[in-house]
């Protein structure tokens, strides 16, 4: 709902027809999509249905929660970009990040998260399986298929964990040259009031990363792994995090609240 909500203020006030807010659209929908890779079998079983899933469902549930994922920690990275050119560059900020490049920049998000995806979950179910064939978690993730497999899984093991590890840096690393020239820029604002509207900006996107990223090194980039810790972060990240970047982003944005004002004026639910 409150996805929702963050679509329909920014789609129906013109002031936050922005790259920007272009791409928090793309977010809330991937915010929207991500817990329902799980949480509906997740609650089918709560109700006390049949706990069991077909081979083509797990390896749905595999490949859609990377694929949004992957497409999700590009779209930050994205996001990144979009704030050192406003900063950085704000007299070139409409002729950088144009409508054509911000078209090109989430398709490739979405792209490269497929790829990503398709990499990790072919390989993944490629693998042998048999014994009970009981998943012990709440849904098909890499680390728990792989106990099932009646074959080595050393290879896939480093495959998964160059392929996540060096995309998860790499976006990381693109996120930290973008903050800090952005840091470097605002600095050299002299006014107070400038310096503060100037982080207030990013303030909302840094604290998402945060929330995105810490889940993402807790559970796949691990030397080792600890089930109950790694059901407990999943939760956290599959279900929490979607919940709060609306939070974060429209209680620290003026903008977006006085677009929910709207929105919610008008007798649209809210």
């Amino acid at each position: 709902m409150g996805n929702l909500l963050i679509l329909l203020a920014i789609v129906s006030s013109t002031r936050l027809h922005t790259p920007m807010y272009f791409f928090l659209c793309k977010l809330s929908v991937c915010d929207i999509f991500f817990p329902s890779v799980s949480s509906p079998k997740m609650l089918f079983y709560l109700s006390g249905n049949s706990r069991a899933i077909s081979y083509a469902g797990c390896a749905s549930q595999l490949f859609f929660y990377h694929f949004l994922g992957c497409a999700e920690c590009f779209l930050y990275t994205v996001m990144a970009y979009d704030r050192f050119v406003a900063i950085c560059y704000p007299l070139r900020y409409t002729i950088i990040m144009s409508d054509r490049v911000c078209a090109i920049l989430a398709l490739g998000t979405s792209l490269f998260g497929c790829i990503q995806a398709t990499l990790l979950t072919t390989l993944t179910f490629q693998l042998p399986y048999c014994g009970p064939n009981e998943v012990d978690y709440f849904f098909c993730d890499i680390p728990v298929m792989l106990k099932l497999a009646c074959a080595d899984t050393s290879a896939l093991e480093m495959v998964g964990f160059i392929s996540v590890g060096l995309m998860t840096l790499s976006c990381f690393l693109l996120i930290f040259t973008s903050y800090s020239r952005i840091v470097y820029s605002i600095l050299q604002i002299r006014s107070a009031e400038g310096r503060r509207r100037a982080f207030s900006t990013c303030s909302a996107h840094l604290t998402a990363i945060l929330l995105f990223y810490m889940p993402v090194v807790l559970i796949y980039l691990r030397p080792t792994s600890s089930p109950w810790l790694d059901a407990t972060v999943q939760v956290l990240n599959n279900l929490v995090t979607p919940m709060l970047n609306p939070l974060i982003y429209s209680l620290r944005n003026k903008e977006v609240k006085s677009a929910l004002r709207k929105v919610s004026s008008t007798g649209l639910p809210f």
